[in-house]
């Protein structure tokens, strides 16, 4: 054997060598040319992520990322609501500063707009086909997790035949039982929650908000911010019910720390909601960035949503603790998922978001006359 060919032996060699640790991390099914998307992550260096998932519920997640993809640092900021998650993205793109590669939130209709109004990315995922066809959206947004809105009450305060087990149940047991419930229900403020204003928007869309807001009028039902602190106080007695809930972290915190919360899954509709994910058509990583997003998708991603997160993985091929095919098993045709879509942003149109919390407070207000 001559040199010359020794020489060129030991180059393609080195060449495997170099190349070995993209191949490798290549998944099973995705294009064998995707081993140069990983490289070119690689030379990116890092993602930029901005959620509503705060950092230390996310950490499984970005762990697992970067065990996956050495090299890459997951630069993750969960630690804002989601309209200012909007509103930084928003102010830092206007200014020409650099912004998130990702974003992901619970506030759908934010998501939305932001995608109707051309600043999503279009990237076709290998992992978008295995969604459902309401959560994805012209190769431009993903819905990643299936999440119940609920019911919750005091276990130990509310017996068991007055648990209400949907929408007319609930409004009958707050007529009825008026002095017991008086001041002990609570709900989204919609006028500060973003989320709770997308679970009303979809309440009247189903049809069901003239006599349940006469009936939480009348039991003057206390507004919150926040899911964390409503589930507390249910929990502690100080609110015996509490409708359109965040089920996800009602049914985790049920089962680890808060003994006395229950939780309904209603019969007559279960909204769904699911975490929306696009790239930025304006990245700075669009390669990691796409890493990043067909990682939540895949199996494996979806996985740690299922299982360390308690999120219930959106996929109907994973085996986790909390996945859409469970959830649906329990509760069959009620579930109804809110569509990606950008339609769901008209709702975000100043004049009739404006009229539409009118209306709603106007209810309450009027029922306690």
């Amino acid at each position: 054997m001559t040199k010359t060919l020794l020489h060129w032996i030991a180059l393609a060699l080195a060449a495997c060598a170099s190349a070995g640790g993209a191949i490798a991390q290549v998944p099973v099914g995705y294009p064998v040319d995707y081993a140069r998307a990983v490289e070119a992550a690689r030379k990116e260096g890092k993602v930029v992520v901005y959620s509503v998932l705060g950092n230390k519920a996310a950490a499984p997640l970005v762990e697992d990322f970067k065990a996956l993809y050495p090299g890459i640092e997951v630069e993750y900021d969960g630690n804002s609501g989601s309209s200012e998650i909007t509103e930084r993205f928003l102010g830092e793109l206007k200014a020409g500063k650099p912004s998130a590669d990702v974003m992901w939130s619970s506030a759908m209709d934010l998501q939305m707009m932001l995608v109707r109004d051309g600043y999503a990315a279009r990237y076709a995922s290998p992992e978008a086909p295995r969604l459902p066809a309401w959560a994805r959206w012209r190769d431009q947004a993903w819905g990643t997790t299936f999440e119940p809105v609920v019911f919750v009450y005091n276990k130990t305060q509310v017996a068991e035949d007055e648990v209400p087990r949907d929408r007319a149940a609930f409004t009958k047991l707050l007529a009825e039982r008026s002095e017991k419930f008086a001041g002990k229900v609570a709900m989204f403020d919609i006028s500060k929650s973003g989320v709770g204003y997308l679970f009303a928007v979809q309440d009247e869309a189903q049809g069901q908000l003239p006599g349940l807001l006469q009936a939480l009028g009348r039991a003057r039902v206390q507004e919150s911010g926040g899911t964390g602190e409503m589930l507390s106080k249910v929990n502690a007695g100080e609110y015996l019910l509490g409708y359109n809930i965040m089920g996800a972290y009602a049914l985790v915190r049920s089962r680890k720390e808060l003994p006395s919360l229950g939780v309904v899954l209603p019969l007559d509709y279960t909204l769904v909601l699911s975490r929306v994910m696009f790239i930025s058509k304006h990245a700075k990583h669009p390669n990691a960035a796409r890493l990043w997003a067909d990682y939540l998708l895949s199996q494996r991603g979806q996985k740690v949503i299922g299982d360390a997160i308690g999120l219930f993985s959106v996929r109907d091929d994973v085996d986790a603790k909390y996945t859409a095919t469970k959830l649906r098993d329990r509760i069959g045709a009620a579930a109804r998922p809110i569509p990606i879509d950008p339609k769901i942003a008209a709702a975000l149109d100043e004049k009739w978001q404006r009229a539409f919390i009118a209306r709603w407070k106007g209810a309450l207000a009027a029922a306690t006359r």
